[in-house]
């Protein structure tokens, strides 16, 4: 022990006075600030960005996540002060058409700070938006050229979108103004064309809207045999707010789904990945309704073409056939005037020879109906004699055949009756037996069974009238008891106690003066 404490002591000595903390970071800080004197440009991406909006600083959160995405190999805090932070926003959301956010790529000048209670930090000075606008284009076109590959991008163009449109599921936001413009330009179009709309309510901008998006076309998908086409629409905005629609997922949803998209999601001059994957794009909400009604209005003029077509095509047919039909007419009537003539000449000849023929030919029936009529009169009489001799064989051959059938079922049903009055016997006494024998067993264990309880009740109560405190009393045992309570051991009793002792001739009442424990046992 002495001698650890010796080594310990000798360290302490070695080091002489030791440093606070506080004390430690000043000299970290002021190594620092001889080290890294200057800014430097540094890039890195934004994990997490917290606007003060009291104060007006803006904190973040900045990490590198070097060749693989999905690690962090360095990471550090950095603050663009209120002075700063109000025209570096405004200046990198007007160049890139979006402000700071998480997930950006930045360029930006900083200079290296330590504060002996927050750690290291960098202070940013300025931010280069021409790096974040070449590596959002980069994104972009990675994004372009994975759905390229995949298929994906013209996959909802090459579906085919109805003539008339008129089942509807729309995502959009459920307050967003654009989407009321787009009901009531549907609603009170001049034409009066009906459309059956179905709201499937998503987040339209921000980074919460790919997966509301993707959530809503999911839900379309399951039930796309009720719809013509899904809308996608966003109530204006700023540019800022359309870079949500350049995500891979919100792309390759509408790549993969069943039914065409229109979507009016941007500004004439922009073009979201999301249009460009969609079957129609269209500029606003209020584009997609005229679309739409332009459409309708199409089919109709279609319709109305193709039925005046087929009009006069009918008005010229008729002309035609009745040009045939009265042609038809002239030549029926002229070949029905000869048929007639020709009719009537040969009524004339069959008229002549009819006067003559009728009596030959009334003569030459009757005769044969006479001979007809004796030939059935022979055939008939012969024909019933036949079949009264045949009954008459098959009325015997039955009354014989049912007799010795009835004959055989009263042997067999007699002998069935004795069989069974024979099995029916012998049961019953092979029952009386097995009774007999039961009963005689059952009286046999019962017998048994009470005599061996008995015997068990007599031992019983041997015992108990053995174990009975007044009979240990009178051999000269004795009782303790405190508070009416049996006592075993005198843990159970304090100085000051009554003890009450119980003999065969009477009670004894005493108090606990002391307590001598027995130490042989």
């Amino acid at each position: 022990m002495s001698q650890l404490f010796f080594r310990q002591t000798s360290v302490y000595e070695e080091f002489q006075t030791p440093l606070s903390l506080f004390e430690l970071h000043q000299q970290i800080r002021e190594e620092l600030e001889v080290a890294f004197p200057e800014s430097y440009w540094v890039v890195a991406e934004i994990a997490q960005i917290t606007p003060d909006r009291r104060k007006g600083h803006c904190y973040l959160t900045l990490v590198d996540k070097g060749d693989d995405a999905r690690n962090v190999v360095a990471q550090a805090r950095a603050t663009i002060w209120s002075a700063r932070f109000a025209m570096l926003g405004r200046f990198f959301e007007d160049k890139t058409g979006q402000p700071l956010k998480a997930g950006l790529k930045i360029l930006f000048q900083a200079s290296v700070r330590f504060h002996e209670l927050y750690g290291l930090s960098l202070d940013i000075h300025n931010i280069d938006p021409n790096y974040t606008i070449g590596d959002l284009a980069r994104q972009r076109q990675e994004t372009i050229k994975r759905l390229e590959a995949e298929g994906l991008l013209t996959a909802n163009k090459e579906l085919e979108l109805p003539e008339v449109p008129q089942r509807l599921a729309i995502i959009s936001s459920a307050t967003a103004a654009g989407y009321q413009d787009f009901i009531h330009q549907l609603k009170n179009n001049a034409y009066g064309y009906s459309f059956h709309t179905t709201l499937f309510p998503a987040t339209v901008q921000g980074n919460d809207a790919p997966a509301s998006v993707n959530k809503a076309m999911a839900l379309i998908a399951n039930y796309s045999e009720r719809f013509d086409a899904i809308v996608m629409i966003r109530g204006g905005g700023s540019q800022t707010d359309l870079s949500c629609f350049d995500d891979y997922t919100i792309a390759a949803a509408i790549g993969n789904s069943p039914l065409p998209v229109l979507t009016g999601i941007g500004h004439e001059r922009d073009e979201s990945i999301a249009d460009l994957v969609a079957h129609t794009r269209l500029k606003t909400p209020t584009a997609v309704a005229t679309f739409l009604i332009d459409r309708f209005r199409s089919a109709e003029e279609y319709t109305e073409g193709l039925y005046d077509s087929i009009r006069l095509f009918t008005s010229q047919q008729l002309r035609l056939t009745e040009d045939r039909l009265e042609r038809l007419q002239l030549s029926i009537s002229n070949t029905t005037k000869d048929f007639l003539q020709e009719g009537r000449e040969l009524l004339e000849t069959l008229s002549r020879g009819l006067l003559v023929k009728p009596k030959n030919y009334l003569n030459l029936q009757q005769h044969t109906v006479g001979n007809l009529e004796r030939d059935i009169k022979s055939n008939t009489k012969d024909l019933l004699h036949t079949r009264e001799r045949h009954l008459s064989e098959l009325s015997v051959c039955v009354e014989g055949r049912a007799q010795r059938y009835l004959h055989m079922k009263e042997h067999e049903l007699n002998t069935l009756s004795h069989c069974v009055e024979t099995e029916v016997k012998e049961s019953i006494k092979q029952k009386q037996i097995s009774f007999t024998k039961q009963s005689d067993k059952l009286e046999f264990t019962t017998a048994s069974k009470l005599q061996t309880e008995q015997h068990r009740l007599k031992l019983i109560e041997a015992s108990i009238k053995a174990n009975d405190p007044e009979r240990l009393l009178l051999r000269g045992y004795t009782l303790t008891l405190v508070n009416g309570k049996i006592i075993k051991s005198i843990n159970q009793v304090q100085p000051d106690d009554v003890v009450e002792t119980r003999m065969k001739d009477g009670i004894i009442h005493s108090i606990v003066v002391n307590k001598d424990t027995n130490d042989t046992l």
